[in-house]
């Protein structure tokens, strides 16, 4: 099932408005995900970077974790705690800096890292956990979020979308993928870090890794037309902007629409009749295998 928005705004009048209208479109997606969500926002590039944390233990001691981390890097770190997760903010390397975590916090599950991103997940009604992240509050550029039923594994915060592993590089999956296990290993074995099961995780890493190689979003999102095996329509989110595309079956919902001031996706509908204009909107299906990507040097 599953339920997937996207919202990219074509002009800044609307910066101010990006999370309440994105929680709008994530309201109307609960029953199609009612166990957990979660949701990526792109601000303003901050200088040095910035890393989204979750916890799934009361336990954690984010203080610490800061402390050890600064005393690894060499870089002051600072680290504001918001519920389960806390962002955490350095001006050293951030990929460097999520490779510690993951190596030396295991009880530390890095969501996000980058200038521009935020990431949070939560398990329950999707709009408590966008309530609980202040959602309708954030400002920025564009946003993708998810609302999950959990139908072939347990339902926890980690395992819930968006996934990201690259800087400032998210991605909301509605489907399933039937050769994420090989491509796991392969990107593994070239240097990729995992912290769950989900499938959709290796789509993320995937894309990640064929960035860091050079690839444009575009190219990198052609590329794995040939190399996902399944059936799956993915919401992906850059610095940039954000793109849509579905396997070459194309059995899972979605629809797409265009104004002067907005493109925003959805898996129905229903989510994107919220949106200020639509009235005046290009309405359109995407199809199987085409690219949809929308960015600021495009």
């Amino acid at each position: 099932m599953c339920g997937i928005v996207g919202l990219y705004l074509k002009s800044e009048t609307l910066s101010d408005d990006l999370g309440r209208l994105t929680a709008l479109m994530l309201h109307e997606m609960r029953g199609r995900g009612p166990d957990s969500a979660g949701f990526a926002v792109y601000g303003s590039p901050e200088s040095g970077s910035k890393l989204v944390l979750l916890s799934e233990t009361d336990a954690v001691n984010w203080t610490e974790i800061g402390h050890r981390l600064e005393a690894a890097q060499g870089a002051a770190i600072d680290i504001s705690p918001i519920a389960n997760h806390a962002v955490l903010r350095t001006e050293g390397d951030g990929q460097a800096a999520r490779d510690w975590l993951i190596a030396h916090a295991p009880e530390v599950t890095v969501l996000s890292v980058g200038q521009s991103i935020e990431l949070f997940k939560g398990i329950g009604d999707p709009d408590l956990v966008a309530e609980r992240f202040g959602l309708a509050g954030r400002s920025g550029t564009h946003a993708i979020a998810h609302t999950r039923m959990a139908t072939e594994s347990a339902v926890t915060t980690a395992g819930s979308h968006p996934f990201s592993t690259g800087a400032d590089t998210c991605l909301v999956h509605n489907g399933s993928l039937s050769n994420h296990n090989g491509l796991r290993r392969r990107l593994e074995n070239s240097g990729e870090r995992f912290q769950t099961e989900n499938d959709s995780e290796v789509a993320a890493g995937y894309l990640a890794a064929r960035m860091r190689s050079g690839d444009t979003l575009s190219e990198a999102v052609k590329a794995a037309l040939k190399d996902l095996d399944g059936f799956y329509t993915f919401a992906i989110g850059t610095a940039e902007g954000f793109a849509v595309v579905r396997d070459p079956i194309a059995c899972k919902p979605a629809v797409m629409a265009e104004t002067d001031d907005w493109v925003a996706m959805s898996s129905e509908f229903r989510a994107i009749a919220k949106l200020p204009g639509v009235e005046h909107a290009r309405i359109w299906e995407p199809k199987p295998s085409q690219i949809y990507s929308w960015s600021r040097s495009a």
